[in-house]
C-alpha cells in the first residue's frame, strides 16, 4: 500500500514539521513524520527553560488547532508567554498525539534519494518516488517510499563553532568540557554552580547571547564574583542590542535592553572586534586568542552562541538549489542574507521560493534559512501551508501570502563583517523595502504587549509571531 499510495514524509516532529503534517491532513494528504528523538519537539525540550518572546496566541498553527479541537484541547491564555517546556508539553506533544501513527519516534533519517536514481541520472527521474532511508532506535535499518519530502529537521544539532573562519578555533575541540553551545539553565543547581562566582565568556551577538547575558547578570546580582565577558566580532552601536522599544515584538526588544543593562551595570564587559582564532589553557582557565593577536582575560567557562547551520549530509543524492553562502534555497537567500539584511522582518514566502531543481522536496522551518539567523516560527507555518496547498494542486492558495511579519526597529544591512571600531546604523531602509515580486496578502495588526513587563528570561531562536491569524526560535 505504501508503494501504491506513498505518504509525504516529513523529517522532524518539531513545531514546523508537525504543522506541515496538520496542513497535509487538512488537504487530505497522508503524512508520515519521522522524528529521531523519543518524543515530539526533541530540540525544543533541549531549551525547555527558555521563555519565548511571543505569546501563546502567536505560536500555534491554525491547521494544528483544528486538528486538536476534537481532542478537547484548548489553547492556553493567548497573552501569556510559554517556555520551551510549555510549548512542547502543552501544544506540540498533544499535536503529535492527535496525529497518532502518522508520527514515528526513534527514526533517524540517514538518506533521501529518487528510487533507482542516484544524483547523476536524468532519465525518468521526476516520475520516480523518493526513497527515505532511516535507522531505528534499536539500530535497525528501513527504507520508506515517499511521494514528496518536507525536511523540517532544523539546525539545532549543528551549532556554529567559535572560529571566525567558520571552523573550530584551534584548541576549541580540546576545551569542549568548558564550552557549551546552549543557553544555560541556571535553575538547575548543578548548572548554576558551574557559573556562580566565575567568569564566563559569552560569544555571539544574537537573541541567544542576549538571553545568556541577562541570565548571568541576574546571577551576578546574587552571587559575588560572577561576571560575563561578552565577545563580539563587531563594534557596538545603536543596533547592537536589537530594536529596543521600536521592535514590534516588545519582549524581543526588551531582551536586547536587558543585555544592554547588564553591560552598563558592570555585570558584563564587552570586547569588540574580536574574531576568535584559538582557545588556549591557562591553568584551570581558558584564554581566547583573536586573529589580531589580542588575548582575552582568563575565563572559567565559555558559552558560544554563534548560530547554527543545516545538516545536508543525508540529502546528498538530491539536486538542491542552495545559495553558496547561506545554504538556503536560492530564491529565498536574497531576502534573508545577513550581509545586507539586518531587519527582523523577512518577507512572507512559500512554495515558489522554497522549490529546488529536484521536484517535490522542500527544506522548511529553520533549515530553510541555512545559516541565516533571523527565522520566526510564523514564517515556518506559512511555508508549510503554501507547500501543502501546492502538493494538493491548489496553486492559487500556494501562491497567496497569508502572513505579515513584525519589524525589529533595526534596519540598514549591518552585515556580518564590520569594522571592529564602528557599527553601521544606516537609516536608508533599503533592506526593509518589500520586494516587488512578492504579493503581500491579508494583514492583521500586531498584538500590543507592554514593553515594561517583558517575560524572563527571554526568547529562544524558535519563537514566533503570527499575523495570520513564525520564526523566532533559538
Amino acid at each position: 500500500m505504501e508503494k501504491q499510495n506513498p505518504p509525504v514524509v516529513v523529517v522532524g516532529a518539531g513545531p514546523v514539521g508537525l504543522a506541515a503534517a496538520a496542513h497535509l491532513v487538512e488537504r487530505g494528504i497522508e503524512p508520515l513524520v519521522l522524528e529521531a528523538g523519543p518524543s515530539a519537539a526533541t530540540a525544543v525540550r533541549d531549551w525547555a527553560h527558555v521563555r519565548l518572546f511571543s505569546p501563546w496566541a502567536e505560536v500555534t498553527d491554525p491547521a494544528a488547532e483544528k486538528l486538536l479541537a476534537p481532542t478537547g484541547w484548548t489553547r492556553p491564555d493567548g497573552t501569556t508567554y510559554p517556555t520551551g517546556r510549555d510549548w512542547a508539553e502543552r501544544y506540540l506533544q498533544p499535536l503529535a498525539d492527535a496525529l497518532g501513527d502518522k508520527v514515528r519516534y526513534g527514526a533517524t533519517v540517514t538518506g533521501v534519494a529518487r528510487a533507482g536514481r542516484d544524483r547523476i541520472v536524468d532519465s525518468g527521474r521526476d516520475e520516480q518516488p523518493f526513497t527515505v532511508h532511516l535507522e531505528t532506535a534499536d539500530g535497525g535499518e528501513e527504507r520508506i517510499t515517499a511521494r514528496a519530502v518536507i525536511d523540517a529537521s532544523g539546525t539545532w544539532s549543528a551549532p556554529g563553532p567559535m572560529g571566525a573562519d567558520g571552523l573550530p578555533a584551534l584548541g576549541e575541540r580540546r576545551a569542549a568540557d568548558r564550552i557549551t553551545h546552549r543557553v544555560p539553565d541556571l535553575t538547575d543547581p548543578a548548572v548554576r554552580a558551574r557559573y556562580a562566582g566565575r567568569r564566563t565568556a559569552v560569544v555571539g551577538s544574537g537573541a541567544s547571547a542576549f538571553t545568556a547575558l541577562a541570565l548571568l547578570a541576574d546571577l551576578a546580582g546574587e552571587e559575588a564574583d560572577t561576571h560575563a565577558v561578552w565577545i563580539l566580532r563587531r563594534g557596538i552601536g545603536d543596533a547592537t542590542y536589537g530594536g529596543g522599544e521600536a521592535d514590534q515584538l516588545p519582549a524581543r526588544g526588551a531582551l536586547g535592553l536587558r543585555a544592554k543593562a547588564a553591560v552598563e551595570a558592570g555585570y558584563a564587559s564587552a570586547v569588540t572586534g574580536f574574531r576568535t582564532e584559538a582557545v588556549e589553557r591557562d591553568g584551570d582557565r581558558l584564554v581566547l586568542v583573536a586573529e589580531d593577536g589580542r588575548r582575552s582575560v582568563p575565563v572559567d567557562e565559555v558559552i558560544a552562541l554563534t548560530g547554527f547551520r543545516p545538516d545536508l549530509s543525508f540529502l546528498s543524492e538530491l539536486r538542491l538549489g542552495l545559495d553558496e553562502r547561506l545554504q538556503a534555497p536560492t530564491a529565498l537567500a536574497p531576502l534573508i542574507d545577513p550581509n545586507v539584511h539586518s531587519c527582523g522582518t523577512v518577507y512572507p514566502h512559500g512554495v515558489k521560493e522554497l522549490s529546488h531543481p529536484e521536484q517535490d522536496v522542500y527544506l522548511v522551518g529553520m533549515k530553510s534559512y541555512g545559516r541565516a539567523p533571523t527565522f520566526l516560527a510564523l514564517t515556518g507555518y506559512e511555508q508549510v501551508r503554501s507547500i501543502a496547498a501546492a502538493l494538493a494542486g491548489d496553486h492559487e492558495a500556494a501562491e497567496r501570502v497569508e502572513l505579515t511579519l513584525p519589524e525589529t526597529g533595526v534596519c540598514g544591512g549591518a552585515g556580518l563583517y564590520e569594522d571592529p571600531d564602528t557599527a553601521r546604523n544606516d537609516e536608508s531602509g533599503g533592506c526593509c523595502t518589500p520586494p516587488t515580486t512578492l504579493q503581500i496578502g491579508t494583514t492583521v495588526p500586531p498584538t500590543s504587549v507592554p514593553v515594561e513587563t517583558p517575560p524572563a528570561p527571554g526568547p529562544h531562536p524558535l519563537t514566533a509571531r503570527p499575523v495570520h491569524t513564525h520564526r523566532a526560535m533559538p
